[in-house]
């Protein structure tokens, strides 16, 4: 009797494309499962340099009012909430594409961050967050000797 593996995530992946091409054969490219399994998160860019950390998150339609940044420990975290426009009395929408609700995205940090000199700035809908590097965490050339 030979053993066959089992591919169950590869079986479920299959099915679930299935089920959303029929979804967008009869309503169009909806994306209509999306909405319903994920929620709204900000897409993040994250560099380095000699002597800081950078992280940068597209925010649109935000205020500065409405984001929070924190830092706990090893652990920065962004969140806030983009409020839904009102619709006016005769606006019927035909689709809907735009997140809304609120949001958490945490990222883990270097310990060597100067925390007292962190700085956030908020500009065209893109949230900057610098975090500047302790001298020890600068990176040091080390030379090999030869004996």
């Amino acid at each position: 009797m030979d053993l066959i593996p089992w591919r169950g995530q590869d079986e479920l992946t299959s099915f679930r494309k299935e089920i959303e091409g029929l979804f967008n054969r009869f309503f169009g490219d909806t994306s209509l499962f999306r909405r319903f399994r994920e929620e709204w998160l900000p897409t993040v860019d994250f560099s380095e340099t000699k002597d800081k950390l950078v992280f940068k998150a597209e925010l649109p339609g935000l205020d500065a009012k409405d984001i929070e940044v924190t830092i706990s420990g090893d652990i920065l975290t962004i969140k806030g909430e983009k409020k839904k426009e009102q619709e006016e009395e005769d606006e019927h929408y035909h689709s809907v594409e735009r997140y809304y609700g609120s949001f958490q995205r945490s990222f883990r940090i270097p310990p060597k961050v100067k925390t007292d000199k962190i700085e956030a700035k908020f500009a065209k809908g893109v949230l900057k967050i610098t975090l500047p590097k302790t001298e020890e965490a600068e990176k040091k050339v080390i030379n090999v000797k030869v004996e």
